[in-house]
């Protein structure tokens, strides 16, 4: 049962022996499990290590034999606080694993059918990986996905900046996600603020299996480990493909997920789940929707892209809760947005 948690056959009997005592040494475990003595001995120190097993003092000892020289007792830490971490660390595991099973299976089957070349390209260099990178973003027409994981490595944050700005200045529909220490970094959290100012949307994870950038879901890039390409940043691009579906899926399912962020006068925070306002800007398209006019139509008035417009209706359905422009009016008029 435990061995799904890390532990081997001998510990898993010696840590269920002990489970059923309040407290017992070394000798009582062995005489019951079969074990040796010594072999009970060292599971046992090693259980202490990991958290797992403590050792029962008296007076306030701290050694493993008591004063009078009786063998030390041991007892167990409590399960939900000393195996938690190994169920987390197991979760995560398979996670990552039913990520690279589904990529990989996607991938057979898209090569199946298409040569490889057409659906994989694989990208080596600084100067390499920086060029298609800025391709993917400064190319997007409609939508830019994001997984942000860790420090930059072939593209420096000032040149993505750029590339943000660039599409954000297009309309295009710019969702982030990141992983929480993310925003750590020197400056990060004001850089990210100015992005989510000027449109682009982000939310907050714990952690992301990879990092990868989508566009218009016809082509996405995802970085390689440095050391399948001799030390230098390397990556991958996807084309059109069941891989390239298989990726804005898993996209998508991290960012209903994730914890949205909104930004501040000084930073960054989690976006309440209560009390939340749209701004100015939303509150316009919003006041233009009510009134029947289409989308293209309130782009036009309010001298903001098509693209603006359902982006901020989109937030707009996300803060009411809302699964149709219907249900968006109905809370709109309770909320007194109006």
């Amino acid at each position: 049962m435990l061995q799904a948690l890390g532990l081997g056959p001998a510990e898993e009997a010696v840590y269920t022996a002990l489970l059923a005592r309040p407290t017992a040494s070394a000798q009582d475990l062995a005489r019951q499990t079969g074990l040796e003595t010594a072999e009970t001995t060292r599971i046992l120190l090693d259980l202490a290590t990991r958290g797992l097993v403590a050792v029962a003092t008296e007076a306030g000892s701290g050694a493993p034999d008591t004063a009078d020289g009786e063998a030390a007792r041991y007892r167990l830490t409590p399960p939900s606080v000393a195996l938690a971490p190994f169920l987390v660390e197991q979760r995560n595991a398979l996670h990552r694993a039913e990520t690279a099973f589904s990529m990989l299976t996607e991938q057979y089957r898209s090569t199946a059918a298409h040569p490889a070349g057409s659906v994989v390209e694989v990208v080596v260099g600084v100067e390499q990986v920086a060029h298609r990178f800025h391709q993917l973003q400064r190319g997007a027409q409609r939508e830019l996905l994001v997984f942000l994981v860790g420090a930059p490595i072939a593209v420096p944050r000032d040149d993505a900046e750029v590339s943000e700005s660039s599409a954000l200045d297009r309309g295009v529909d710019f969702r982030v996600v990141a992983a929480k220490d993310y925003l750590d970094g020197p400056g990060m959290a004001r850089d990210v603020r100015a992005g989510m100012t000027a449109g682009l949307e982000l939310r907050l994870v714990d952690s992301l299996p990879l990092k990868m950038v989508v566009s218009d879901r016809e082509r996405a890039m995802v970085p390689l480990d440095m050391a399948d390409s001799g030390g230098e940043p390397s990556a991958i691009v996807v084309h059109r493909s069941g891989l390239l579906t298989a990726l804005v899926h898993l996209f998508e399912k991290e960012w209903a997920q994730a914890r949205p962020l909104y930004a501040t006068t000084t930073g960054v925070r989690a976006e309440p789940t209560a009390d939340r306002q749209p701004t100015e800007g939303e509150l316009e398209v919003l006041a233009l929707l009510l009134a029947g006019i289409s989308d293209r139509r309130a782009a036009s008035q309010l001298g903001l892209s098509i693209r603006t417009v359902e982006r901020r209706t989109r937030r707009l359905m996300d803060l009411a809760g809302a699964d149709s422009r219907l249900q968006l009016g109905w809370h709109a008029a309770r909320a007194g947005w109006l």
